[in-house]
């Protein structure tokens, strides 16, 4: 009896499981369309501009009003908080449709279709680099890393995949990636996320608006596959501005307290010249 509930329990889980794993994929799905969207494009990745900046890949999204998919360039992107990793968006195939799932930031990488986007994001995990004491080190077997502006820096080729198939599939499903997510991705689908930067919002919308990313006018190869030269975005510049301020703040202190001692030191230079004048008036006088 004890082997036979043990099997029934296997069965049981066989059946509620994928229903359960489905409904955690289907978290942030903002659109469904019903052709598949193109292949990923060859790219290289441009150099990090500056430390502590993040790559995000570049992906299909898709345009209600032209009916059609556009390519939005991966870029380096400035994280929205200490610890923080991207997990790409994704296009998965369910009931008849490819949809799309937005990215998001997190503590650890979550699902993202088994999509291989290179450079650290291989299907599963990331492999680019870690956070380690307060700082974001680059693993430079998978980035591309200026080491003249980058120093925090390993290497690490232990899971570097490259891409190299002819398909490329950029989305989750018949005739594209197949893999479902693992116990790590599906703990990190539950975690607490921040949706995409506005900086992310406005590179999109910016790449909507340019009819050379659609598919339709680029067979699938866009000429601009990633931003050569990312923008930085109030990472030095407002730690600068961060420390102007604080000095701005600390001056009217230091000048209060030397306008105090100054005061100070004028009141007792009185008291001890009233204290001297009498003495020197009855030292004149005759009785």
């Amino acid at each position: 009896m004890k082997s036979l509930s043990i099997i029934l329990l296997l069965l049981l889980t066989m059946f509620i499981q994928p229903s359960t794993v489905e409904a955690q994929i289907n978290v942030g799905i903002s659109i469904g369309v019903h052709n598949a969207p193109p292949a990923l494009p060859y790219y290289t990745q441009p150099y990090c501009p500056v430390d502590g900046y993040m790559w995000t890949p570049g992906y299909w999204a898709y345009a209600d009003e032209y009916n059609d998919y556009y390519w939005v360039p991966g870029d380096w992107v400035r994280p929205p908080q200490y610890g923080f990793y991207w997990t790409p968006c994704y296009w998965g195939f369910s009931e008849g449709y490819y949809r799309f799932h937005n990215g998001y930031w997190g503590p650890n990488i979550g699902y993202y279709g088994g999509v291989n986007y290179g450079y650290g994001y291989y299907g599963s995990g990331f492999q680019g680099g870690r956070w380690k004491n307060k700082h974001f080190e680059y693993n430079t077997a998978a980035m591309n890393v200026n080491r003249n502006v980058v120093h925090n820096t390993y290497v690490d080729r232990k899971y570097i995949r490259k891409n190299n198939s002819k398909s490329r599939p950029s989305y989750n499903g018949p005739g594209g990636e197949r893999a479902m997510p693992n116990a790590r991705e599906r703990v990190a689908m539950n975690e607490k996320h921040a949706q995409p930067t506005s900086a992310q919002a406005t590179h999109q919308q910016t790449a909507s608006k340019d009819r050379s990313h659609f598919a339709s006018e680029n067979k699938g190869r866009p000429a601009n596959t990633s931003v050569k030269k990312a923008e930085v975005r109030g990472s030095n510049s407002q730690g600068s501005q961060q420390v102007r301020q604080q000095q701005q703040k600390k001056q009217p202190v230091t000048q209060q307290q030397q306008g105090r001692q100054q005061q100070q030191q004028k009141a007792s230079k009185q008291q001890t010249q009233q204290r001297q004048s009498p003495q020197k008036g009855n030292k004149g006088q005759k009785r």
